[in-house]
């Protein structure tokens, strides 16, 4: 019989614990899974349970279970057993919400493959990153389906890109540029985002699309694009950072509205002209600045720092008063909006894992792929995104209600 060394026993021990446990996340996972699925069942069977035929039979009924299935998740490959829906109302049919009729992987499965894709990993290596991240159960997506799925969602972006937008009117939009490094193609593609937020407060991806850096010409193509599919009604405020190609695009699509600079690329790009020494003190006033409770109170946190820093860091000052115009438009908008209105945050938050500003990717496949997972790992956030804080008063802004300092301004 063999002896194991201290090590060679701790090591097993340890093997067999993560095993059970993992085991034990698993019949867990399984447990809720299939209750909420009875449960979805159950409640859509009750909401039809008075509607009978001639003789008395209930027109919607259980009938047993579908097939087993494994679903991929984040714990690795789970089976289910769905319950089956009988629906004898002509047209009518159960459609799970919680796990459509072809899933085979859970959602965060769906934006981990873009995102892994953009930072560079290669197609032939998803199945091993996968395995790595998912457990032993990710196997599954190999290579042949990693492309299949490429190919689904390319031409789910194309038709996406294609959709009418006459029935849409955004309120508010933010936009932003985003870089990758393509390994078949000498081109460093720029992405165009822009994300629009409905008149009920939702926020929507409004636009991804490939452009020629953040150059005038690229953001007037795709803002003349969304016009041509019907979006005519000109939003109220737009936020985005200093890249002048997008503010010279917007006068000429929609020269009402307004302008709004991120205060977070703008503290950033002042900070940047700053020596490290001062950098602490010099953000804390920034803070200040558009913290304040008035536009009067801001612009006296303004000057302050102009006073402190602007003999000896010029450079610093003139970053930040060339955009004075501006910087405090916000102010002229509900105060429960200013914590969205101040940054492109929506933009900046979904693709924090893909910026240029923080990390390169290593190289994604082609631009066309790019576009396609971009556009998947957009749609995703999408899902999780929550309403405006104070959407109700959304419709104040739409009719033009004036706001000072971010209260209604009442008639005289």
């Amino acid at each position: 019989m063999k002896e194991y060394t201290p090590f060679e026993v701790e090591s097993i021990v340890q093997d067999t614990l993560a095993e059970s446990l993992e085991e034990v996340l698993r019949k867990g996972a399984v447990k809720m899974l299939c209750a909420a699925l009875e449960y979805e069942v159950n409640e859509y069977i009750a909401r039809f349970a008075h509607q009978v035929d001639e003789q008395g039979h209930r027109q919607v009924v259980k009938n047993g279970y579908h097939p087993a299935r494994d679903v991929t998740t984040g714990i690795g490959k789970i089976p289910i057993k769905q319950p089956r829906v009988h629906d004898r109302r002509e047209g009518e049919h159960f459609t799970s919400a919680i796990l459509p009729k072809y899933a085979r992987r859970s959602p965060s499965i769906d934006t981990l493959i873009p995102t892994l894709y953009l930072k560079g990993v290669s197609t032939s290596a998803f199945p091993q990153a996968l395995e790595a991240i998912l457990g032993k159960g990710a196997p599954g997506l190999s290579p042949a389906n990693i492309t299949r799925l490429k190919r689904i969602w390319e031409d789910e972006y194309k038709q996406w890109q294609k959709r009418d937008l006459h029935d849409k009117h955004y309120v508010y939009i933010w936009a932003d540029g985003i870089y990758f490094n393509v390994r078949l193609s000498d081109d460093r593609p720029c992405v165009l985002v822009l994300i629009g937020t409905t008149a009920e407060g939702k926020k929507e991806v409004l636009a991804i699309e490939q452009g020629q850096r953040e150059s005038t010409l690229s953001w007037k193509t795709l803002l003349q694009e969304v016009k041509a599919r019907g979006l005519n009604q000109a939003p109220a405020l737009a936020i985005g950072d200093g890249a002048m190609g997008f503010w010279h695009a917007l006068e000429e699509a929609f020269p009402a509205t307004k302008h709004q600079r991120c205060w977070v690329h703008k503290t950033a790009n002042v900070l940047d002209k700053l020596p490290k020494s001062v950098q602490p003190d010099a953000k804390g006033l920034l803070h200040d600045m558009y913290q304040s409770p008035t536009k009067e109170a801001a612009h006296k946190v303004y000057e302050r720092f102009l006073s402190l820093y602007q003999d000896r860091y010029e450079k610093a000052c003139d970053c930040l008063t060339k955009d004075f115009e501006t910087l405090f438009t916000f102010y002229d908008f509900p105060a429960k909006h200013w914590i969205h209105l101040r940054t492109t945050n929506p933009i900046e938050s979904t693709f924090a894992t893909v910026r240029h500003r923080t990390r390169q990717t290593k190289g994604c496949g082609s631009v066309k792929a790019t576009m396609a997972m971009v556009y998947k790992l957009a749609m995703e956030a999408e899902k999780t995104w929550v309403r405006l804080r104070g959407y109700r008063l959304i419709p104040l802004v739409i009719e033009g209600v004036k706001f000072v300092d971010g209260e209604r301004k009442l008639a005289a």
